[in-house]
């Protein structure tokens, strides 16, 4: 009688990628109950139910896109399925969405503790990738509800939107109350962000072996400056598109906000800080004097694919509107300088399918204030970091450490974001030779445009694994939805 196989998979003749090592070498990844379970030079076939041969890919660990916002134009179970497939296209194998009440997402407001139960329930199911949830403090309400979130939903980060005052999701508004469902008295303000990081700071104090993984995440941008600089460039007219959003929200906008959110997590002791896709020089700038000015604070940087990628002059225009916006092109190398010397500490996608009927208005496709911010990328994450950062001179490793295990080890994903025995067997293969055009029509995203098109990248992703379930291969997703919830901490020996 012959013994039964070791393993479950054996993935063989793979170039593996690890983050914080300085080699890539030729392996064998053998996987078993959806973990890793060895990696040599050399592990025999016949120890293995499956045997796929790798074909000396490039082997990344999944991508954890710790940046995208599923259901925030569809219904979250459209989205959850259409824009999970396109994670798992562009070698993604976990999503971290972000969640609020209010207009957009449900479009309900409520506690959470009667709001993310549905969340989830409408989440079962949809993911093709791995998925789990930043949630956003909007009324009092919701700060007494952050430990509640993270002892029993396994939510650990959280968000403020600092442009939320009189900004809404596009533009200018009187109507902020509304927008967000707030209550009689209640504001979103500089008061609310302070107690926000008070709360936040009462839940590490209360629940200490969760504070490592606590975390406070800010898209920062002054409504009030905004407001001025929209009136005036618009009045002026002399700057039209993407320059014309750029000028109207300034980067000194950006970094006014940096200096405003750092100084209230001093004063309230609130020492996660996640700064989130910081688009400009003077951003970035503000970010690095800050964790001088308050070295205790555990600041982390983070910048987009599409701020990597696109600058004001990019031709798809209006399709690339996003908050923060697109910038000129010395604020882009600007990024990429900072990120060569280490000073970013991920990269993400921003992903927020805005399909073309919602994106522009119809009547004036070029109008730029009329358009809707935010669009989709996460399938472009990987490939366009293997492709401008090789150029740049950018380490296969160094990107591991961007898109993979810096995020997993900031928001509390310990069993993700390397390629070692006990992690999740989450792989993406990808070839770093092959040219490939973006084009929207080969997207699995349900957005039908991508800012991108036309863009030239070296560095496909030919297959994605998640806990070493084939969901992506050679251009097609395969199987049906495997995602699972991620309550964090999700460690080794974790859930």
């Amino acid at each position: 009688m012959s013994a039964q196989p070791r393993y479950d998979k054996v993935i063989k003749n793979v170039r593996v990628v690890r983050p914080y090592r300085t080699a890539v070498d030729l392996l064998d990844v053998a996987v078993s109950g959806g973990k890793f379970a060895h990696i040599a030079p050399e592990i025999a076939a016949g120890e293995a139910r499956e045997v796929v041969d790798g074909k000396g890919l490039l082997a990344f660990p999944g991508v954890v896109d710790a940046h995208t916002h599923a259901g925030i134009y569809s219904p979250l179970e459209q989205d959850a399925l259409t824009e999970s497939r396109a994670a798992a296209q562009g070698g993604v194998t976990t999503m971290l969405t972000y969640f609020r009440t209010g207009q957009y997402y449900l479009n309900r407001g409520g506690p959470y503790a009667e709001f993310f139960p549905e969340v989830l329930r409408r989440s079962e199911g949809r993911y093709h990738v791995d998925y789990g949830y930043h949630l956003a403090p909007i009324n009092a309400r919701h700060i007494d509800e952050i430990e509640l979130l993270a002892r029993e939903h396994g939510v650990t980060s959280f968000k403020i939107f600092m442009f939320y005052g009189s900004h809404g999701l596009h533009g200018r508004s009187d109507q902020q109350r509304q927008f967000l469902m707030l209550g009689e008295g209640e504001r979103y303000d500089f008061a609310h962000f302070e107690f926000v990081m008070r709360g936040l700071t009462r839940a590490m104090e209360n629940n200490p072996a969760l504070a490592e993984h606590l975390s406070l995440s800010l898209h920062c941008e002054l409504a009030e400056i905004m407001t001025a600089y929209t009136e005036r460039v618009e009045q002026e007219g002399k700057l039209k598109g993407l320059a014309a959003y750029s000028a109207a929200r300034p980067p000194h906008s950006e970094g006014l906000a940096v200096w405003i959110a750092s100084y209230l997590a001093n004063e309230t002791h609130c020492v996660n800080i996640n700064l989130l896709h910081l688009s400009s020089r003077k951003a970035l700038e503000a970010a690095l004097t800050m964790q001088q000015v308050f070295p205790h604070i555990n600041f982390r940087r983070e910048v987009t694919i599409g701020h990597l990628l696109l600058d004001v002059d990019a031709p798809t225009a209006v399709q690339a509107k996003v908050n923060p916006p697109i910038r000129p092109r010395e604020d882009v190398e600007f990024l990429w300088q900072q990120v060569l010397a280490r000073k970013v500490d991920w990269i993400v996608s921003d992903h927020a399918c805005c399909a073309s009927e919602l994106k522009w208005e119809q009547s004036q496709p070029g109008n730029i204030w009329l358009a809707k911010a935010g669009f989709g990328g996460t399938e472009y994450l990987l490939a366009g970091l293997v492709s401008e950062g090789s150029k740049r001179g950018l380490s296969y490793n160094h990107m591991a450490e961007l898109v993979s295990g810096n995020p997993a080890r900031r928001y509390g994903l310990a069993g993700k974001g390397d390629i070692a025995v006990g992690h999740d067997a989450d792989l993406a293969l990808v070839d770093p030779d092959e040219t490939f055009t973006v084009r929207a029509a080969e997207s699995e995203s349900g957005q039908g445009y991508t800012p991108f098109e036309g863009q030239e990248l070296r560095g496909r992703v030919k297959q994605t694994y998640v806990r070493g379930q084939l969901v992506f291969d050679h251009g097609t997703v395969v199987g049906k939805p495997v995602g699972k919830y991620l309550r964090r901490p999700y460690g080794l020996d974790g859930p």
